[in-house]
């Protein structure tokens, strides 16, 4: 079953329990595991199946239970679903995955049935009965999987990215981020440090011994060199938060300009009311677009312009607020009006495409002063504005073939391990060995933290509260 492997550790062949587990998360208690969870995995509503898993110790119990049998383990059996007074609810497949071989690393169980409401409600119904059995919490599968070594941190945070990616460039930065990418290179820098450490552990056991000065500086140009490779990595212009959220753009300009029937054209649908009354756009609108693969967010914004009215003069701010966080602004002046509308200045790293809307009504010999030529009328310069919009999200979203963080939390915990280490090598040899050891163990902490492996219960309830139940 795809639910339950992983590139690279083949979580479904018998016995195999993954790499990491049996790894101790310090300071965690997580999960008690006394109970059963269960869900419906599959989207709600009529479907051709329905898939209903369960993870904890009763889940033998329940397949009895229902299928009074216990088919063999990862295989697809064919089975009557009955409730407790042997009435048969629906035939379906049961598929079992013992622990620690499983996606939790507990005993797993799946219920592939027909997906009409009525099925799912009295087969959920049925499962109620059971002694120890509880509906699961959003995420709590894969925090099970988390908590039992299953997976780390990043891998289960692309989990979630995976299931909510929405363009082809989202799905293969999460698969990667899922399979391991981010763990594996974190993990190493951590190997390195943990390899540096023991050497500076080992003489600080027998202080009589000298360290050699060729040992110590093996470790400090080690040190500075991986602190090298973690600000080159940081400096990717926030690529991978970027592809999470989309490249976001922003169309900006004065009243009337035609911001909202751009929109309406490019999203292919009525989002934006349109009209000749200035002002009309008071709040900021947002479409989601795949721009060739790449997700694209455009912001439809209320005309800039001074203005006594109090609601438009929000809607004024908000857009200047949107348009200073965004990573394209598109201005559009357009040509029947608004002549001396210059862009405001804010401070903001967007790149900036400036336009003429409505360029259908300017004269055959008037110039644009090189700003690209819109018109919704007649489809002028929007298949350009497209193209460039698409090479733009290339440009600034693609990895270059590495992995790059996707989270603010990534590049704390990053920020806080590079910090410790130029500390350690700021000194050179000379320093003390316990200091430069002390700095050590913060860096390797602070990729813990990334990773999962130290430090972090009062992380767990904010990375999964936004999974989806079942997942």
């Amino acid at each position: 079953m795809a639910a339950h492997g992983r590139a690279g550790r083949g979580a479904d062949a018998e016995g195999d329990v993954g790499g990491h587990v049996g790894r101790r998360q310090e300071g965690l208690t997580g999960l008690s595991g006394a109970d059963t969870i269960c869900a419906l995995s599959s989207a709600p509503g009529p479907a051709g199946v329905a898939v209903i898993r369960l993870s904890g110790p009763a889940c033998d119990a329940v397949c009895r239970g229902l299928a009074r049998d216990l088919p063999e383990p990862r295989r697809a059996a064919l089975r009557t679903l009955r409730d407790r007074d042997g009435a048969a609810i629906d035939r379906g497949l049961v598929l079992r995955f013992p622990g620690p071989g499983s996606f939790t690393g507990e005993d797993v169980l799946e219920l592939h049935v027909h997906g009409g409401r009525a099925i799912v409600e009295d087969l959920l119904a049925a499962l109620g009965g059971f002694e120890g059995l509880r509906m699961a919490e959003p995420g709590e599968f894969t925090r099970r999987a988390f908590v039992n070594g299953r997976m780390d941190l990043t891998e289960a945070e692309g989990v979630a990215d995976l299931i909510a990616a929405e363009t082809t460039a989202q799905r293969r930065a999460a698969l990667d981020q899922a399979g391991g990418a981010l763990s594996g290179l974190y993990d190493g820098w951590r190997t390195r440090l943990l390899r540096h450490l023991a050497h500076l552990e080992a003489w600080l056991d027998f202080p009589d011994e000298e360290l050699p000065d060729d040992v110590m500086a093996g470790v400090l140009e080690d040190v500075a060199a991986l602190a090298g490779e973690i600000v080159a990595h940081l400096a990717d212009a926030r690529r991978g938060e970027r592809l999470r959220r989309g490249l976001q753009v922003a169309i900006v300009g004065p009243p009337n300009a035609g911001k909202s029937t751009l929109l309406n054209i490019l999203a292919e649908r009525d989002v934006a009311i349109v009209s000749e009354t200035p002002g009309t756009t008071r709040d900021v609108l947002e479409v989601h677009l795949d721009l060739g693969g790449w997700p694209v967010t455009l912001i439809d914004t209320a005309g800039l312009r001074e203005t006594e009215d109090a609601v438009e003069r929000e809607g004024v701010r908000r857009a200047a607020e949107r348009m200073a966080a965004a990573d394209v602004v598109l201005a559009l002046h357009p040509a029947d009006g608004a002549a001396g509308f210059s862009m405001p200045s804010h401070e903001t790293a967007a790149v900036l495409i400036e336009a003429v809307s409505k360029a259908d009504r300017l004269a055959p010999d008037a110039g644009a002063d090189g700003r690209l030529r819109l018109s919704a009328a007649t489809g002028q310069g929007l298949p350009e504005l497209l193209e460039r919009l698409t090479g733009l999200a290339a440009e600034l979203m693609a990895s270059g073939g590495g992995a790059a963080p996707t989270r603010a939390r990534h590049r704390a915990g990053l920020a806080d391990c590079r910090s410790a280490l130029e500390r350690a090598v700021e000194g050179g040899p000379g320093r003390p060995p316990e200091l430069i050891a002390e700095d050590l163990r913060l860096a390797m902490r602070a990729l813990g933290r990334i990773t999962g492996a130290v430090d972090v219960e009062d992380l767990l309830d904010v990375i999964f509260r936004d999974f989806c139940i079942g997942k």
